[in-house]
């Protein structure tokens, strides 16, 4: 494996994932947040960057992981890749966010969209082991 490849596909996989969680955990649904107002923290403020620089080294830990996993295990190739990506976000995200929306107040279609976008994370760091981690 040439540890080149492996860093660019981290980079390139945290940069789209980066986008894809300012789509559905930022934007769409967006105003659907304000419906339980009280599970939200009350003092983080709009520009604070603490949460956010956590949110994306979680972001890039999980990009790092899928592709440590996918050369630990000899997953290679586009269709490994994906199909890889589905089963841990059936396996992992998607029964999280579900149970998290059972025991927490959020409104059905954040649900939606959070699970949606672990999905798109996950293809996008499959496209992107595929494409780089030949």
């Amino acid at each position: 494996m040439d540890w080149k490849h492996f860093v660019l596909a981290v980079i390139a996989a945290a940069i789209a994932g980066s986008l894809a969680d300012w789509l559905f955990a930022g934007v769409l649904f967006h105003d659907k947040y304000l419906a339980y107002p009280e599970v939200w923290r009350p003092n983080l403020k709009q520009n604070d960057a603490g949460p956010i620089a956590g949110s994306i080294f979680l972001g890039l830990l999980t990009f790092a992981a899928f592709m440590a996993a996918c050369v630990m295990f000899n997953i290679h190739g586009y269709r490994s890749d994906l199909e890889f990506a589905v089963l841990l976000w059936v396996m992992v995200p998607l029964p999280l966010t579900i149970t998290n929306a059972l025991f927490i107040k959020l409104h059905p279609l954040i649900v939606v969209s959070h699970s949606l976008g672990w999905l798109a994370k996950l293809v996008i760091v499959g496209v992107a082991a595929g494409w780089l981690l030949r």
